[in-house]
């Protein structure tokens, strides 16, 4: 398979409308990849708490219809990063969307972990209750935003339900990169999966952005990484390695906590 990880800037003197055309057109520059994913939040910025009450749109609003759009041109599977969804009921969500090459929706995602620590993210959104994937005819994908990626426990669900790519869009503050690096890796040992970890660059609200968009394969290895920069980040990776490193080390049969403990230890 071959992924591009679009490390876009998200610059406050540029619209939102703009961000998504622009976005839409780098989308349309990776015709030939199998699957492109964008960041966290870039129509607004992981940090624009300000923006996000303005910018809230429904399910199947602008941004739906732009990267449903971006995804039938391109003739790839989008995962399209994450934006301000506005429920019935007025509840915000940091929801990520799925497309197929056709432009079908394949799946939403509302992050579970909100950031935040009693303020922003944390009092200013719901949070989500279900784990997502999406099969994909090479693989399965296991969906996660930003702040999820310090809960291992989220990832070892998503490994149960199927998923051996487990992709993270997140809007990542330079000033914990250290930590970024460290997590997707983590993850991807732990898992025995690979990890696709696609962060924004720019500076949000005064938050400076990580970057270093990472994949790391299912031994921990780094297969690219990406500067501080905008970068469009294109690897190849092959998803029988999955369950070959399963099979070579077969750690995850050795579980013995989880969610249906052996009754020897109950």
């Amino acid at each position: 398979m071959r992924a591009s990880l679009i490390q876009i800037a998200v610059d406050p003197d540029e619209s939102v409308n703009s961000r998504r055309e622009r976005a839409a057109s780098l989308i349309a520059a990776q015709q030939g990849a199998d699957l492109v994913i964008l960041p966290e939040l870039w129509p607004v910025g992981a940090f624009a708490y300000q923006a996000f009450e303005d910018e809230a749109e429904p399910l199947r609003g602008p941004t739906h219809e732009v990267m449903a759009k971006a995804a039938a041109d391109a003739g790839v599977w989008l995962h399209a990063g994450s934006f301000v969804e506005r429920d019935s009921d007025g509840t915000l969500y940091n929801t990520t969307l799925v497309f197929t090459p056709e432009g079908e929706r394949a799946a939403s995602y509302r992050k579970i972990h909100r950031f935040g620590f009693d303020k922003g993210e944390a009092v200013m959104m719901g949070a989500g209750d279900e784990l997502v994937t999406v099969a994909l005819p090479q693989t399965t994908l296991g969906l996660a935003t930003c702040y999820d990626l310090r809960f291992p426990e989220m990832f070892r669900g998503l490994v149960d339900a199927g998923a051996e790519v487990l992709v993270v869009a997140a809007g990542w503050p330079e000033r914990r990169r250290a930590h970024w690096t460290l997590l997707a890796q983590a993850r991807a040992v732990e898992n025995q999966a690979y990890v696709l970890a696609v962060g924004c660059s720019g500076t949000h609200s005064g938050v400076p952005q990580a970057g270093h968009s990472i994949v790391v394969d299912p031994w921990g290895e780094v297969l690219a990484q990406a500067g501080p920069g905008e970068e469009v980040l294109s690897v190849e990776f092959d998803p029988a390695k999955v369950a070959a490193t399963r099979e070579q080390f077969p750690a995850l049969k050795d579980r013995r906590l989880g969610l249906a403990a052996p009754t020897d230890l109950v």
